[in-house]
């Protein structure tokens, strides 16, 4: 059984357990598949029951209901999703066979399917992941954030901790018992780049047991040069040979890597392209130049045929100037980028203001005409009265009145 306990559980640390109760490196892939895509462990001709140890076996119960219990439901916001019956637990008698190569969840719709859930974890402590259309899903990899963006809720209380690896993956279960999700995208409460060895680790279950394309898992960032550091290392890494899943007793297990094989795709919340503004804005952001911010990430693009997803929440009278956009056209100008507009949603105790609709049409077809692809992003928040972070604000509010 996993033991009981208020520091945030790692992939690592449940691989070693499993390895603890006698699994091979196929047992713990198979598990891993499982538990990341609701699905039975069974396969044709290899049902649980006979693959799995016994120690593992016989401890399968209590380690599905501590997975499970790593992140819960505590409320839905938004546009409802099909009613639906909670899925079965995986279960070594679960008698359902098949592969594992699709999550055994509802499809995602081609159309707006968008709902906020605030996610209570272990401890008490609560996040916020939000399913988006056509099979996305935004997961949160810290309780709340240490950046200090002005325009957003998540870090008006500072850093309270940490999620642990199998928290954040935890996030994404949550939302397949519900629905499929072909896409997550790091972009939740926190800042991932200060939390990277759980994130990556994440990201690399996600991108391998989790059966998301490596372009479908978005690496979100402010600009730490500690993520252009990993992500340049995994790119030339050249990954170990994958254990034989026939896992006779002959096998050797193979030494679990710190540089990740899997690539994901990369996200830079730039906000602005004017230093100062930009320092005000992300208070707390690394001090990098823009022109070199873009450099890096450049290099990284190219590299794995990944456009760059440039964040950019627009504010009204604060970063969507024509100087801002001329900026904009000079810097991204035959970069591989996507720049994607975030209108501003409403925040308690802030008096910043989304432009208009046409300004924001017309700072989009500016950029257009320039060659460069800009895109209106939705928050998922304002029909929904819950810009990031709000949410667990008022949940909080509510425990403590």
């Amino acid at each position: 059984m996993i033991p009981v306990s208020h520091t945030p559980l790692r992939i690592t640390q449940l691989r070693q357990r499993l390895r603890d109760l006698g699994a091979k490196p196929c047992h713990e892939d198979r598990l891993l598949r499982g538990w990341s895509q609701v699905c039975s462990y069974d396969r044709v001709h290899s049902p649980a029951e006979d693959f799995f140890p016994l120690a593992l076996r016989n401890e399968l119960p209590a380690i599905e209901a501590e997975l499970y219990g790593l992140a819960r439901l505590k409320s839905e916001h938004g546009v409802a999703l099909s009613p639906r019956k909670p899925s079965p637990q995986p279960s070594p008698a679960s008698g359902r066979g098949g592969k594992c190569e699709k999550p055994c969840s509802i499809p995602a719709g081609e159309g707006a399917d968008v709902a906020r859930l605030l996610v209570e974890l272990h401890d008490g402590q609560m996040v916020e992941s939000v399913l988006l259309p056509r099979g996305g899903l935004c997961v949160s990899t810290q309780v709340g954030c240490a950046v200090g963006c002005v325009f957003c809720m998540s870090g008006r209380a500072g850093l309270l901790r940490q999620l642990g690896s199998a928290e954040i993956v935890a996030q994404v279960v949550l939302a397949r018992r519900r629905r499929a999700v072909s896409k997550v995208v790091f972009m939740g409460m926190g800042e991932p780049a200060h939390n990277l060895d759980n994130v990556m680790e994440a990201i690399e279950l996600l991108g391998t047991q989790g059966n998301i394309g490596h372009k479908n898992l978005v690496l979100s960032t402010v600009g730490d040069l500690r993520v252009f550091e990993r992500l340049m290392e995994g790119l030339a890494h050249k990954p170990s040979p994958q254990p034989s899943p026939a896992c006779g007793r002959g096998s050797k297990r193979e030494k679990q890597s710190s540089i990740p094989s899997v690539k994901p795709a990369l996200a830079i919340s730039l906000h602005s392209t004017d230093a100062a503004l930009r320092a005000k804005l992300l208070p707390h952001a690394p001090q990098i130049a823009i022109e070199e911010l873009v450099e890096r990430a450049e290099v990284y693009a190219r590299a794995t045929g990944y456009p760059v997803q440039y964040q950019w929440t627009l504010l009204a009278g604060v970063n969507d100037s024509d100087a801002e956009l001329e900026r904009i056209a000079q810097l991204l100008a035959g970069k591989y980028a996507v720049m994607n507009f975030i209108p501003f949603n409403t925040v308690d105790g802030l008096d910043y203001r989304r432009p208009s609709a046409e300004r924001t049409a017309y700072m989009m077809g500016t950029l257009n005409q320039q060659g460069i692809l800009a895109r209106l992003r939705d928050s998922a928040g304002q029909e929904i009265e819950g810009a990031c972070g709000q949410l667990r604000a008022r949940a909080v509010s509510e425990i403590i009145h």
